[in-house]
């Protein structure tokens, strides 16, 4: 094995190592955001194999008579902390994107490194470029479907922190104008005006749907979200009466016999998780996950939602 050989693969396992420690990084901070307690295991073991990968990749580089270099877990760890502070600032697809941006560097890196390892006969280092391959590989495929998922309207298998959330909000106001019937308003208005000013401030500033969804909607108000719907779907102003429909549905507060699976109180887990295998609108999963979250809760129904809901994404994206 020629000397330039040797320098050009320690230097791209040098470069893999540190984008490794970066990645395990980020998936400790995506930790938190996990919707199911299925999600966060998935995500502790996906940093758990990033610290394997990483040994085994110092490992390799030792064997090649190189040093991996201390300070690469420590910019790793940097590296991703100012990821984290910068995504704070940025929509939840951005973040994400940013993240499938790292995992595509890591996978082609990877393919790389296999073939140099190819052209030096360097079978060890061949097997351990074969397993970054795999790795990267699903990560990316987790990732993809998870932007699909939020594409489709969630839930994604992560949460967005709340100011993803809001600066997601921001550039539906921006790029999503609604505009609502004058007439439909001013009845909807009329209907809610016992209810505390604040739905009536949200109703009157109401030019974007965006404005009531940004909003927390408490239980008080929820029979006037209702009327309001109605009275604006009456009256012809059917975007109005859509944004509203939303807001109720990503709430959770639509009555029993709205959701898409009938008589869906009176399920138990078992017939409530194999009623939701059937869905196969995305938006009737995100009503199943939202209500059910809203009243009670039950963790095996929200992950067997969750898990429909990926496997129409990995569908729409091309990934089954």
């Amino acid at each position: 094995m020629s000397t330039l050989d040797t320098t050009t693969l320690l230097t791209q396992l040098r470069t893999v190592l540190d984008l490794t420690n970066t990645e395990i990084q980020v998936a400790d901070t995506r930790i938190a955001q996990a919707r199911t307690e299925a999600v966060r295991r998935e995500l502790s073991e996906n940093a758990d194999n990033g610290r394997a990968r990483a040994e085994a990749v110092e490992a390799a580089i030792r064997e090649l008579g190189g040093v991996p270099e201390l300070i690469g877990p420590l910019l790793g760890r940097a590296a991703a902390a100012v990821k984290t502070m910068v995504e704070q600032a940025q929509p939840f697809d951005e973040a994400l994107l940013g993240d499938l941006t790292l995992e595509h560097q890591l996978l082609d890196r990877a393919r790389y490194i296999k073939a140099l390892a190819t052209t030096a006969q360097q079978p060890e280092i061949v097997a351990l470029a074969n397993r970054l391959i795999t790795a990267h590989s699903a990560t990316v495929d987790w990732l993809t479907t998870v932007l699909a998922e939020d594409a489709l309207g969630g839930p994604a298998a992560l949460r967005r922190t709340p100011l993803q959330a809001a600066t997601g909000v921001a550039v539906k106001l921006v790029n999503v104008p609604v505009a609502w019937s004058a007439r439909g308003l001013d009845r909807a208005l009329d209907t809610v005006r016992a209810t505390p000013p604040a739905l009536g401030e949200l109703l009157a500033r109401g030019a974007h749907a965006g404005d009531v969804a940004a909003k927390t909607l408490t239980a008080s108000r929820d029979a006037a979200l209702e009327t309001a719907e109605q009275v604006t779907r009456r009256e012809g102003a059917d975007t109005a009466a859509d944004a509203l429909h939303s807001v109720r549905t990503a709430t959770g507060v639509l009555e029993p016999e709205e959701l898409p699976i009938g008589d869906y109180d009176d399920l138990n887990v078992t017939q409530a998780v194999a009623a939701v295998k059937e869905l196969t609108e995305p938006a009737d999963v995100r009503a199943i996950v939202a209500y059910e979250e809203a009243h009670k809760n039950r963790h095996g129904v929200v992950s067997a939602a969750q898990t429909r809901l990926a496997a129409i994404a990995q569908e729409v994206a091309g990934l089954n």
